[in-house]
């Protein structure tokens, strides 16, 4: 007779099942409870694929592509398909580049071809008839020195130098139909249960693969093309393609040859080239512009960046004025309630709106005006002896969350306003099937950002980062296409030099923490990338806002 264990899930009672029965067999038992089909469980806290059997009674969640983790893995399972579909349709000895995420999918492209939407229409197809075919994503361990000689054989260079790196004796590999991948997350059980996806045909040889998000996890939306944002990819791409780094093998081989230094260099320069850029722009302007407005999601480098280009204005002639949305907020027991109950401190609505315009207009006006200083102890404005009055060419900078909003400056005319979208929007990539998702970088930078000046372990920032991303996508994306300049605030070096400072900060997530599961994915994540030390990165450096040591701080 089988031996029993018991399995718990949620609040309910313990079931019995036979020992080494599959976490597939399990989620049967439960899926009643969800939306949509199961697509990986934590059991234990420990996130895995439902080809798992289990040994031992355990406490399991399981999660649907609706959850932050069954999403992460449902795209992920999606780029496999991917992978496969295009092999079927354009031969074995074709490869898809997966180059980064853009609105609610990932933008593609074939390797050394160029394809036109006949080809995109019968891959689209393709895709279809595997996941129709409920194939199983296999997973296996084998050596790494096997791995390694499997894809110099495929001449799949990419991972093979990526395992270079990669000090495992063992690793797991992922079998669909019949080729293996490597892919740093769980993957789901079935491709029948990644059912809803769209492709939509870009240009040349590219295309964007999109596929529900936790936002909309009903249906996959159409894809919406934001051609500021995919113009700045594209140029970093061809940039990083001129430097030989596409992936984090290229990256782990020039830190291994000691060669880091001269890429901080360049890579700061060429953020610095966007400053000058957009400082011309707005000089060239400056008759009309009054106020120049920087937004971008968390961790995007807004203060260094706002700093950095007042410098670039002052250096064309033009006098500059910076003030900041924060002083305006609204007295702490005037904050608007969320739909959870708790203050919304990220809502517009937070902002005295009112008084904010009223100054501004004032300003405009070439009035003096004693402006607002917020007291984040009292929760009260404070008004001490902080007057500004400009002049007719002066321009006045302000940054924070909600400035492509133009409900936050709704008295001053669009014509009048020069608006920045700033983001961290890397083409770095670990190989051509696993890309780095844009937030990882933000998250990463933001852990250490919050250990270093808020006092917070790892586990609070992670805690925190649903309700960031909430806030972002409704108060940020949906303006980010009425910007007037997109600038790209990542840096080709800068995972190196985060994961020295973030990967201990992460191992000290408890075990038994629900943030667990992702810090173990954010260090396997890291793995992938050597250590880079950070001496040579200039006091004047976005990424100096995060470790330390900027020169625009007044005490680090």
């Amino acid at each position: 007779m089988a031996k029993k264990i018991k399995i718990r899930f949620k609040n309910n009672d313990p079931i019995e099942f036979d020992k080494g029965t599959t976490l597939k067999e399990i989620s049967e038992s439960f899926k009643k409870y969800f939306n949509y089909p199961i697509i990986v469980a934590k059991v234990d806290n420990d996130i895995t694929s439902l080809t798992q059997p289990i040994n031992k009674s355990s406490y399991i969640e399981f999660y649907d592509r609706s959850s932050y983790t069954g999403n992460t893995s449902y795209g992920c399972s999606l780029q496999f398909i991917l992978i496969l579909a295009v092999k079927k349709v354009l031969g074995y000895d074709t490869d898809v580049v997966i180059e980064h995420s853009i609105d609610k999918g990932f933008y593609c492209e074939i390797k050394g071809k160029n394809i036109d939407k006949p080809d995109i229409t019968k891959i689209n197809k393709e895709m279809k008839e595997i996941v129709k075919s409920d194939y199983t994503f296999s997973k296996i361990s084998v050596s790494r020195i096997d791995a390694i000689r499997y894809f110099k054989k495929k001449k799949q260079i990419d991972k093979v130098k990526l395992l270079k790196y990669i000090s495992n004796t063992y690793i797991n590999l992922y079998q669909l139909d019949d080729i293996y991948d490597y892919f740093y997350c769980d993957l789901a059980y079935s491709t029948k249960d990644i059912d809803d996806f769209k492709l939509t045909y870009v240009k040349d040889n590219g295309f964007v693969v999109s596929y529900p998000d936790i936002y909309n996890p009903e249906c996959t939306l159409d894809y919406v093309h934001h051609k500021k944002l995919f113009d700045k990819f594209l140029d970093y791409t061809k940039w990083g393609r001129i430097l030989s780094i596409s992936n984090s093998a290229d990256l782990n081989e020039i830190i291994s040859e000691g060669k880091y230094a001269e890429l901080i260099r360049l890579s700061e320069a060429y953020f610095n080239s966007q400053l000058s850029n957009v400082a011309e722009e707005i000089y060239q302007n400056s008759k009309n512009i009054k106020l120049v407005l920087i937004a971008g999601p968390s961790s995007s480098g807004k203060t260094t960046t706002s700093k950095k280009l007042e410098v670039y204005l002052q250096s064309k002639g033009l006098r500059t004025h910076q003030i900041s949305t924060d002083d305006y907020f609204k007295n702490r027991d005037q904050t608007p309630i969320g739909e959870d109950g708790e203050p919304d401190f990220e809502s517009i609505n937070t902002i005295d709106l009112d008084l904010f315009n009223k100054h501004l207009l004032k300003l405009l006006d070439g009035e003096k005006v004693l402006l607002p200083e917020y007291n984040f102890i009292t929760g009260k404005k404070e008004y001490k002896k902080k007057w500004l009055q400009i002049k007719d060419n002066d321009i006045i900078i302000i940054e924070g969350l909600h400035c492509l909003n133009e409900n936050l400056t709704m008295a001053v005319e669009r014509k009048n306003k020069f608006k920045i979208y700033l983001s961290p929007l890397t083409q770095l990539n670990i190989d051509n099937h696993n890309r780095i998702h844009t937030s990882d970088t933000r998250k990463l930078r933001r852990i250490v950002r919050d250990s270093k000046y808020r006092g917070y372990g790892a586990a609070d920032t992670l805690k925190m980062w649903k309700k960031i991303r909430k806030g972002e996508e409704k108060n940020i994306f949906p303006f980010q296409d009425d910007s007037d300049f997109v600038i790209n605030s990542a840096l080709l070096y800068e995972i190196g030099v985060l994961k020295t400072y973030a990967e201990p900060l992460l191992f000290c997530v408890d075990e038994n923490d629900d943030c667990y599961p992702e810090a173990l994915r954010l260090i396997n994540f890291l793995r992938n990338f050597l250590p880079i030390p950070s001496d040579e990165i200039p006091t004047d450096s976005v990424l100096r806002e995060f470790i330390g040591n900027s020169c625009f701080r007044s005490k680090d």
